[in-house]
């Protein structure tokens, strides 16, 4: 190796890193990854992009991702916030040991004081002090199909939301923008409600099995043939659960004397199930390919800790579509490292599968890759196609093998069969195998509603993260106290919202997610739109400092850029 990785590598690090050669951090500057770029005398200067050299073999369409700077006075600010909460609650607690003040919380009874305690308390520090001033924001109950409009069961509070009550009133037709309904899909009316509904009479709701006694129907084995077909894959396998799909799968794929590389923004699940597999786990930031390179690269140099023997296997676990960031992996490099250094691909299409890809076959269809470069291909059918469960594609050698040693395969009940069926009908839609064009009507809707809605809210002054392409788009809210005033102020405007705060999400990033459907209208956007706008006024969110938006990025051949 006596090339060096900069050298070999599209778009990786240098686009965190400062002209000057800092490692940039949290509170740098705009972050905004993009291959086949522009000019730089064509954007806002303030904005510092980086122009990397790269082989433009691997990618096919321009690649854009922008993450905008905190603001300094921002940062600043939202430190000093969580600082006073944080006073606050000491104060809190104190008075609360001398009865002054109530506690809600469950503590241990004075004749256990000489037990070891069941009940950490500090450790629920944060959930009794910051989390329960903002909790009415969660967890609130729908009484209808959560499409693109839903009706929420109005309740409130009289103890500082520690208890809620119902009123018996109905909030009707509330814009849903957080649902993970990104096809549309999630209805009760229509050609997959039809089909569930007749499987239900035929085999009832549940199985009471597991796949290998007696829960194994012929509709699971429709579904896993479907599911390859779709995916490009010789062979796959539907599970019950999504989170147990990646938690109890890569235990039985890897152990000890193998090596995990996991992206830091990975899902909970894939960490769970990394944890689980007695592997050992080292993280690289987030989509940073040269930090992954260098993983590998120590990883074959040095070998296992102690005896430095060989790794028994090394394992790269990346998602299509991070939920948090609205971020789209860097596929083709990944694939590109994985050769290269002869390791295993892990790849969650939880949030891709169906929202990207001109078919819908998600990260690997939008990039045009060959499914056989990916081991293991993963994902949910809880999103795009409003159903439950996950599946594992990929060789039949490796499927034979999940389904005589995965737990989630042995002791786990076998899919609802109505849920199978949904998700049968829902992916033949897609296919266009059920004889329309609602499958693509629909694909071509969810992209262009994505792209209007993140070009009117960069448009707005709003600072937004993520991939252009990705129906998942965070907009930056930062301080703690307009984490619970934005959900609250557009439910006032009948706009349902998913407002996330620390620790999901770094102490000076907490966010508002919208989830972006294909079942949106362009009036229910426009609506959203407005609401938004005048919430960001109402509590001073328009934190971006472009003053113009970005140009599009059209198609720019390697001759043209260089003649520029």
């Amino acid at each position: 190796m006596t090339e060096s990785s900069a050298n070999k590598l599209l778009n990786g690090d240098a686009c965190h890193r400062t002209s000057k050669g800092r490692k940039a951090g949290k509170n740098g500057f705009v972050k905004n990854h993009c291959l086949f770029e522009q000019p730089q005398k064509y954007r806002h200067p303030r904005e510092k992009i980086q122009n990397v050299p790269h082989n433009s073999s691997l990618y096919k369409k321009p690649f854009v991702e922008s993450f905008e700077e905190t603001p300094l006075l921002v940062a600043v600010l939202t430190y000093m916030g969580y600082g006073i909460l944080t006073i606050f609650g000491y104060l809190r607690d104190f008075l609360r040991h001398w009865n002054i003040e109530k506690c809600h919380v469950a503590r241990e009874r004075e004749e256990q004081k000489d037990f070891v305690p069941l009940y950490q308390d500090f450790e629920n520090f944060y959930t009794r002090n910051l989390y329960m001033r903002i909790r009415d924001n969660w967890n609130r109950p729908i009484c209808s199909v959560p499409g693109a409009k839903m009706d929420l069961v109005e309740r409130v509070s009289h103890d500082y939301n520690w208890t809620f009550h119902h009123t018996g009133k109905v909030v009707k037709d509330v814009i849903n923008m957080g649902s993970y309904n990104y096809l549309g899909f999630a209805e009760n009316t229509g050609t997959c409600e039809d089909a569930a509904v007749e499987v239900t009479e035929k085999y009832g709701a549940g199985v009471g099995s597991t796949r290998c006694e007696m829960g194994n129907l012929d509709i699971h084995e429709e579904l896993e043939q479907l599911v390859a077909r779709f995916l490009g894959v010789e062979s796959s396998m539907a599970f019950g659960m999504g989170f147990a799909t990646n938690s109890m799968n890569i235990p039985a794929l890897t152990g000890k004397g193998c090596l995990i590389l996991s992206d830091e923004l990975n899902h909970a699940s894939l960490v769970l199930g990394a944890r689980l597999s007695g592997s050992t786990i080292r993280v690289f930031k987030h989509n940073n390919m040269q930090s992954l390179e260098k993983l590998l690269r120590d990883a074959i140099v040095h070998g296992q800790p102690r005896t430095h023997r060989p790794w028994k296997k090394i394992l790269i676990a990346v998602e299509g579509i991070y939920s948090m960031e609205g971020s789209i992996v860097r596929l083709p490099e990944v694939i590109a490292l994985k050769k290269r250094y002869k390791a295993y691909l892990y790849l969650d299409e939880a949030h891709s599968i169906g929202a990207l890809g001109s078919n819908g076959r998600g990260v690997v269809d939008y990039f045009g890759l060959d499914p056989k470069d990916v081991d293991i291909m993963m994902g949910t059918f809880t999103k795009s196609f409003g159903a439950a469960g996950g599946y594992i594609g990929g060789k039949k050698e490796l499927i034979d093998y999940l389904r005589r040693h995965s737990h989630s395969a042995l002791y786990a009940t076998s899919m609802s069969p109505p849920v199978a069926q949904q998700i049968i009908t829902s992916m033949k839609i897609i296919m266009g195998e059920d004889g329309t064009t609602l499958g693509d009507d629909r694909l071509r809707q969810l992209s262009e509603n994505t792209t209007y809605f993140r070009r009117k809210l960069h448009d707005m002054g709003f600072i937004i993260y993520g991939n252009d392409d990705s129906p998942v788009v965070p907009m930056m809210l930062y301080m703690p106290a307009k984490i619970g005033a934005f959900g609250r102020e557009m439910l006032k405007r009948n706009i349902g919202t998913v407002v996330v705060g620390f620790p999901a999400t770094p102490i000076i990033e907490s966010r508002a997610r919208f989830c972006v459907s294909a079942a949106h209208t362009r009036e229910m956007l426009d609506t959203a739109l407005e609401a938004i706008s005048e919430v960001g006024d109402l509590l001073q969110l328009k934190y971006s400092r472009r003053e113009q938006p970005l140009p599009s990025l059209g198609w720019m051949s390697e001759e043209s850029l260089l003649q520029d």
